[in-house]
């Protein structure tokens, strides 16, 4: 019999993954866990058992055995790591470019949980090689409880992912997340109005039209989470020359990604539109976008955009095609004296962006869009690095100080050539970072929670304004392009999904992932909602009274959570339906 050993297999992949895990285990976590890998051990079984006559089926058997062991085992790997073993997201996401992120896990500890979880196959299918009908029909039977009561368990605990079989999470991440439904209301700001009110922030309408004229420089900070930085909060200073733009910039203090994802903000940012679920990157290519970079192109501005990593990574190429530069550069042309599998090093496109800088700034205005990788996995950093290298967390922060120089050299070169108070700058975080801030919760792309979409927010005018203003206003990586026209005195664009952050007018922020589990979430004033489309269940957090995301009120306030249930999953239909619809009218 060859199901006793791939029972054994899952079993000892999930001790190996939850020996790594410190949560405060209780034999309903333990059960939900075990659920699913006993109903595939389970299925198996009845597979073999209906095949095991034949010798072709016999055969059969035998690869799948060979090859679900190692793939299960490569897997208790990942899952020791993050909160999910591999999906279809996170297999395209692990090109080229994360050789040295997925490198740093290949260690000798991994290769003998490897080796373990193989062995203890191997070993289970010799000892069951020749046994009775019975113990087999006795193995089945628990395989079955045990996976019923397991799926029972994982609706009523917070499993943080745990209970995820690799096999499992494979298949139901090639289906869809969500149906599409076409609505117009998805087409403009009918998503972002508060189900309940909320009260508007104040206006920043005196702004208006103040950046006329101005050549435009946007950073689009890579893995940058708000909570890090000291104007948001952060006891340490990271990025002491960003930190100095701040001062005489309008700070929104409660802006959003869209997504976790680096690609999905970059095509929110350049188009003010909303990505999708089960969307390819080429429908993001086609989609209508009003691109800040096309709009100046056709008033007389010189454009680029300049990326110390790579274009090609997860089809960036087609979220940046004909969206109005003139230049695009990333690592393979800049080139750089320290190069990664993800990129460049900062001072190699810095000197680049300032060389084409003086190139165009004698004809006129310019925009220049720069998309550093300082803060990304494994946070590459020069030397001891500022706040040391004993902790991911630790190399994260030097490697965003490492950055923060780069940027100070940026600032002043401009200063250098009378460009800095002829300048604003736009600043914003692609999405957060996170450290284990809650269970599991490693990177970016598998949740919700603040440290994953959370993200600073900008827009500095020096010479202008001469002293911080702060927003309360929630925003999102939409507004950034349609805030940008507003200051820019530039027509509103009937093509953006997004809102001018100057009129303070009341919103929510939506956001999504579907790397792990496919959760989606908006921010509404001082609440959060997390809803997960697997499981079924729901987060509420009033962050005044609980900023860590901790104490779930999804039970006090049924009225709200019914509200914000239906307003995401409306969004997420509609917007499928929308871009959908774009790539086929293309």
């Amino acid at each position: 019999m060859i199901a006793p050993g791939l029972a054994a297999v899952l079993l000892v992949a999930r001790v190996a993954v939850l020996w790594a895990r410190p949560v405060e285990w209780t034999p309903l976590l333990f059960l939900a866990c075990v659920g699913q890998d006993a109903l595939v051990a389970a299925v198996f079984l009845l597979l073999e058992a209906s095949v095991r006559r034949r010798r072709w089926g016999r055969r059969a058997m035998v690869v799948a055995f060979w090859a679900i062991t190692p793939y299960v085992a490569v897997n208790a790997v990942v899952a020791r790591v993050l909160p999910t073993p591999l999906t279809w997201p996170m297999i395209r996401a692990a090109g080229g470019p994360m050789a040295d992120s997925i490198q740093r896990y290949v260690t000798p500890s991994s290769v003998v949980v490897i080796c373990l979880i193989i062995g203890s196959g191997v070993a289970a299918r010799t000892t069951f090689r020749r046994v009775s009908i019975r113990p087999i029909r006795m193995l089945g039977l628990a395989l079955v409880l045990a996976g019923l009561g397991g799926t029972v368990a994982a609706t009523r605990v917070e499993t943080w992912g745990l209970h995820r079989n690799a096999l499992v999470a494979l298949a139901t991440s090639t289906f869809p997340a969500v149906d599409a439904h076409e609505t117009k209301a998805a087409a403009g700001d009918a998503w972002r109005r508060p189900p309940f009110e909320t009260p508007p922030a104040a206006a920043l309408s005196f702004l208006r039209g103040a950046a006329d004229g101005r050549s435009v420089v946007i950073i689009g900070l890579e893995s940058t989470a708000a909570q890090y930085l000291q104007s948001y909060g952060a006891r340490e200073n990271v990025m002491p020359r960003l930190e100095e733009l701040t001062r005489s910039a309008v700070v929104f203090d409660w802006a959003y990604a869209v997504s976790p994802d680096s690609i999905r903000s970059l095509f929110s940012v350049l188009c003010s539109r909303y990505p999708a679920f089960d969307t390819p990157v080429e429908a993001y290519g086609r989609a209508p976008c009003g691109a800040l970079s096309g709009a100046l192109q056709a008033r007389g501005y010189r454009t680029a955009l300049f990326h110390s990593g790579r274009f090609g990574y997860l089809g960036m190429n087609e979220v940046i095609r004909d969206r109005g530069f003139d230049t695009l550069e990333d690592a393979g042309h800049i080139g750089g004296n320290h190069e990664s599998s993800f990129g460049v090093d900062e001072p190699a496109t810095v000197a680049r962006i300032l060389s084409w800088i003086d190139a165009v700034a004698a004809d006129g205005r310019f925009v220049a869009h720069y998309m550093p990788i300082a803060g990304h996995h494994p946070y590459a950093i020069n030397g001891p690095g500022a706040f040391g290298s004993k902790t991911d967390l630790d190399r994260y922060r030097s490697a965003l100080q490492d950055g923060d120089v780069s940027i100070g050299v940026l600032i002043d070169g401009l200063k250098s050539r009378g460009l800095f108070e002829k300048t604003m700058f736009v600043v914003y975080g692609d999405h957060g970072q996170a450290f284990n801030q809650h269970p599991g919760n490693v990177g970016h792309t598998f949740y919700l929670y603040e440290e994953n979409v959370r993200i600073p927010f900008f827009v500095a005018l020096p010479g202008l304004i001469a002293e911080t203003v702060r927003s309360n206003l929630t925003t999102s990586l939409v507004d950034v392009a349609p805030t940008v026209f507003d200051l820019l005195g530039l027509p509103a664009d009937s093509r953006h999904q997004g809102i001018t952050a100057l009129n303070g007018q009341a919103r929510t922020s939506p956001f999504f992932t579907d790397y792990g589990a496919r959760l989606v979430g908006l921010r509404d004033g001082p609440w959060k909602f997390i809803h997960d489309l697997d499981a079924g269940r729901s987060q509420l957090f009033r962050l005044a009274l609980a900023p860590a995301e901790r104490q779930n009120q999804e039970h006090l306030e049924p009225e709200r959570v019914a509200a914000y249930r239906q307003t995401l999953t409306d969004w997420s239909s509609a917007q499928k339906a929308l871009m959908g619809s774009r790539a086929r009218q293309r």
